[in-house]
């Protein structure tokens, strides 16, 4: 079981950026992914969780309307799409997953569990 995050790099503020999330060893149709962050200094954050299934989609207030997440179970990946990027997004961006029957998407995010993570993908955004 892995995932693997990748599309980091180094970004002006107010520039976009697309992470990949790619699974291997089970599917999306039976997993919930999430996407969070861990900045120098700060608490784990989540930013969003999807149902690929179902399509249900959570974000939290700092991201909504800046950040995007989508899914390709054809090709078993996940993608967040980010956009006006600012300074205080920078951090490591991982990716994680946990079976659908545990809880919503909601949850997932808010109470920040899940049963597998990526290695993380680095997002600093800066001038």
């Amino acid at each position: 079981l892995q995932l693997v995050e990748s599309g980091g790099g180094l970004v002006q503020p107010g520039g976009s950026l697309r992470l990949s999330c790619a699974a291997s060893g089970f599917s999306l149709d039976f997993h919930d992914i999430g996407w969070f962050r861990q900045a120098p200094g700060k608490e784990r954050e989540a930013i969003g969780c999807i149902s690929t299934g179902d399509g249900d989609i959570y974000y939290v207030d700092s991201v909504k309307g800046r950040f995007t997440i989508s899914g390709d179970n054809a090709k078993n990946t996940v993608y967040l799409q980010m956009k006006s990027l600012k300074p205080e997004d920078t951090g490591i961006y991982f990716c994680a997953a946990l079976p659908i029957e545990v809880t919503t998407v909601q949850a997932m995010c808010v109470q920040g569990v899940y049963d597998y993570r990526g290695q993380g993908t680095q997002v600093t955004v800066s001038s």
